[in-house]
């Protein structure tokens, strides 16, 4: 019993100081948190001429190929939609981060940028499947590596790349988009990676 005792007191003692160390930290991170903002209010709008605008690749999307198709007549809409639009990736960085680096006044604008940008991903990862699913495999497979080129986050690009590389005995390609998927800042970096690591294995 009194073994016992002594146990339950020593495992409410350190329950009581992991729960302290946790409150404090979080602490320290919302405080932290909160300067970086109340800095990023503060920064003026900067240029942004610097951005890494990404270009539609419409020089590998044929205009004649499967035109009777409803989904590929929709992803071509709304590609000639995003056209004179301006598109770039920001994701995985957040607002705070955005306003620290180009400004205040510019967030409004990249968060359309980025709009445009996740639409854009979305509407060519849909294509290559489109092709994909209808036994146009090179050029599916030049639409899922302008995907990647461009930095998108959709599981699928990846792992459909990698189908179609292993399919072709291009092992180094699918370690070539394994590093890509590394430096990716999005939450789905962890699951892209898991997935192509399959493949590696088993090639």
């Amino acid at each position: 019993m009194l073994v016992f005792l002594a146990s339950f007191i020593i495992f409410i003692v350190w329950l009581t100081y992991e729960l302290k160390k946790h409150e404090k930290l979080e602490n320290n991170a919302l405080s932290d948190f909160w300067a970086k903002e109340e800095e990023s209010n503060r920064i003026r709008k900067k240029p942004l001429d610097d951005l890494d605008y990404v270009t539609i690749p419409f020089d590998f999307i044929p205009k004649s190929l499967l035109s009777h198709n409803d989904t590929v007549r929709d992803c071509m809409e709304i590609l000639e939609g995003l056209s004179d639009k301006k598109i770039v990736n920001f994701t995985g960085y957040t607002n705070t981060e955005l306003k620290l680096q180009y400004g205040t006044a510019n967030l409004t604008l990249l968060s359309q940028y980025d709009e445009n940008y996740t639409l854009y991903a979305r509407t060519i990862y849909k294509l290559a499947c489109t092709y994909y699913e209808n036994g146009y495999e090179s050029n599916a497979r030049v639409l899922l590596e302008k995907g990647i080129e461009s930095g998108t986050d959709i599981t699928g690009n990846y792992t459909l790349l990698a189908k179609i590389y292993e399919k072709h005995g291009e092992t180094d390609k699918i370690k070539k988009i394994l590093e890509s998927a590394s430096s990716l800042r999005s939450f789905t970096r962890k699951t892209i990676i898991s997935s192509l690591e399959e493949y590696v294995r088993e090639s």
